[in-house]
């Protein structure tokens, strides 16, 4: 049997950022630009939370929300589910599906440095599925 991956196999390296204090609206643009729906959000440089499309559509239905007056701090997750890069594959999806994550963020020495999402977990599902029947 061979052992299982880490998440540093599967994960998108150097992910977008965005800073706690920018406007929602620019969430959405740098989401809309690269077709992501997932944002890392940093505060002087350390992981603060993740914002999601649905966390910006979320806040952008209440009453008087001006996405270019709100900033993201009030979208985000706070704490968002963070792992490092030795994290075994199996141990972050089954996180994912238990409280039910949109996204790992993926921290190596107070930085970050990697993502993975539903979408990568599903092309790791894939590439799996694909070798173990390919045999």
């Amino acid at each position: 049997m061979k052992p299982i991956p880490t998440i540093s196999k599967y994960m998108t390296t150097s992910p977008h950022t965005i800073g706690a204090d920018q406007p929602m609206a620019q969430a959405h643009k740098m989401m809309r630009s690269n077709k992501i729906r997932h944002l890392p959000v940093l505060s002087a440089g350390r992981i603060v939370g993740v914002v999601s499309d649905g966390d910006l559509h979320l806040i952008e239905t209440l009453k008087d929300v001006d996405p270019e007056q709100v900033k993201v701090e009030d979208a985000m997750t706070q704490a968002p589910y963070t792992v490092s890069p030795e994290t075994p594959l199996d141990d972050v999806v089954k996180n994912m599906a238990e409280h039910k994550y949109g996204s790992a963020v993926v921290v190596a020495n107070q930085k970050v440095v990697g993502i993975f999402t539903t979408v990568d977990a599903c092309r790791a599902f894939a590439e799996m599925l694909h070798g173990r029947l390919a045999k």
